[in-house]
């Protein structure tokens, strides 16, 4: 689904779709797939619901696993997707997932700095 880009993100391709939710969202076992396969370092127990962070246009957004989301999709909130270049969903779009150093670094910046989204 993902492949390598550069030295700070994986390159796939998605469905963007509108979410009626407060969040990114994708299909929860994608979300697991994901988060094993490239998150995770394999060393003991690790979390597999940790969010991923992918770019679509200029906007990072912390991802979350969710039941009920068609496979191969990315669910953007209303706000969120009116924000982008999408003007006709579902579309397939390209985004930048965010390899696991650069994820924790965006997902810092965001606790730090409260009100504003990654």
């Amino acid at each position: 689904m993902f492949e390598e880009f550069s030295s700070g993100y994986y390159l796939g391709r998605l469905y963007v779709e509108p979410y009626d939710g407060e969040r990114a969202v994708m299909r929860r076992d994608q979300h697991e797939q994901i988060n094993e396969q490239l998150y995770a370092s394999g060393e003991g127990v690790e979390r597999l619901d940790s969010p991923l962070v992918m770019k679509v246009d200029q906007h990072h957004v912390a991802v979350r696993g969710e039941d009920g989301i068609p496979e191969g999709t990315l669910a953007l909130p209303e706000d969120l997707l009116d924000d982008t270049r999408i003007r006709n969903p579902p579309t397939l779009k390209e985004v930048l997932l965010a390899k696991a150093d650069r994820a924790a670094q965006l997902l810092r910046y965001q606790e730090e700095t409260p009100g504003v989204g990654t």
